[in-house]
């Protein structure tokens, strides 16, 4: 029986098979907490609109920016719909020796087990992404391993026209990604910095023992005008030293991967029927998380309600408690719960 020869024309003939990439939401499409988010630039890194990026800034720094996620524009060849915006608001003229401004994602070490770091058959990570701004400027994506304190830094340039930006960083065989549900690895964007950060020269060529001086050295800076924008999209991070098509994943898979780390959930007590005296209600909520969350209740407009805890928390589920804030009854409640078990 003769055999059929099989078309291989639309097969990917390098890169990794399955799914390749290693970062989550990285065409900014999920905010679970809000789209977008204005005068950000203080010491408060936390997670602001789009799920898993996270802002990360330090030092006196008097420059203030808002962040957009879900912005609607992209370019056609990311194959991709939305981006995430940064613009300035108040710029930074004088910038402090210790600040920094970094977009960042925190990666948990069960996730980076295939670039096999600290052994004899480490493997190169290669980072790729589109980006444009407003004019030209130079930023640095950083990959810190923070399970050993070792970095490489590359720099990549931004115009006021979307470029696809294609990175690739050596293997590193110093050094095991812990095999755990902890924060393993950043890759980090840095966006303003001061010259603690900038002084020295960039890390680029191998990893080593991180130096502050030399983990943003050349970047611009994004607040140092009004001007200035950063959009973003289709970031990748994946094992090799080849920048595939953007992986594009259902909705339904990127928001529950997106819900591992946080999460808002409806819930839902019925009124314990009694009049005399507080009263107290529970409901229990199952869900699966990275890790045991924290909690934080939003009840309804009902008068004479308190919610008072959160309580029992696994990365499985949990128990919600509601008081009256006064003798007497409540009757039926619902509302919603934020679980946060982020990196």
């Amino acid at each position: 029986m003769a055999l059929t020869k099989v078309d291989t024309s639309m097969v990917e003939s390098s890169g990794a098979f399955g799914r390749r990439n290693i970062l989550i939401n990285g065409d900014y499409s999920i905010y679970q907490r809000t789209q977008q988010v204005t005068g950000i630039g203080a010491n408060a890194s936390t997670y602001y609109t789009a799920d898993r990026w996270k802002l990360d800034m330090g030092g006196s720094n008097s420059g203030r920016v808002t962040m957009t996620a879900g912005t609607e524009d992209a370019p056609t060849e990311s194959n991709v719909t939305t981006s995430l915006k940064l613009n300035c608001t108040t710029a930074d003229t004088s910038i402090g020796a210790g600040e920094y401004f970094i977009l960042l994602q925190q990666i948990e070490g069960f996730n980076l087990q295939q670039f096999k770091k600290g052994t004899s058959g480490a493997k190169q990570f290669t980072v790729s992404f589109f980006v444009k701004g407003n004019a030209s400027a130079t930023y640095v994506v950083e990959l810190y391993d923070i399970d050993n304190g070792r970095q490489i830094s590359k720099t990549f340039a931004v115009t006021s026209s979307w470029s696809k930006v294609e990175l690739t960083f050596p293997a590193d065989t110093t050094g095991a990604f812990g095999n755990d549900a902890n924060a393993s690895l950043n890759v980090s964007i840095w966006l303003h910095a001061g010259s603690e950060y900038t002084g020295g020269t960039l890390n680029s060529s191998a990893w080593a023992a991180q130096t502050p001086a030399n983990r943003a050295a050349g970047i611009s800076s994004l607040m140092s005008s009004t001007s200035n924008e950063f959009y973003i999209t289709a970031v990748q991070l994946e094992v090799g030293d080849v920048a595939t098509e953007f992986e594009i994943l259902p909705r339904g898979e990127k928001e529950e991967l997106c819900h591992r780390y946080y999460f808002v959930q409806s819930y839902s007590v019925e009124d314990p029927g009694a009049t005399a005296g507080f009263q107290y209600a529970h409901s229990m909520l199952q869900f699966k998380m990275r890790a045991a969350p924290t909690g934080t209740l939003t009840v309804g407009s009902r008068s004479n309600v308190n919610a008072t805890n959160f309580y029992n928390q696994r990365p499985t589920g949990g128990r919600i408690e509601i008081r009256s804030a006064a003798a007497g009854r409540f009757y039926d409640l619902d509302g919603t719960i934020a679980l946060d078990a982020e990196l």
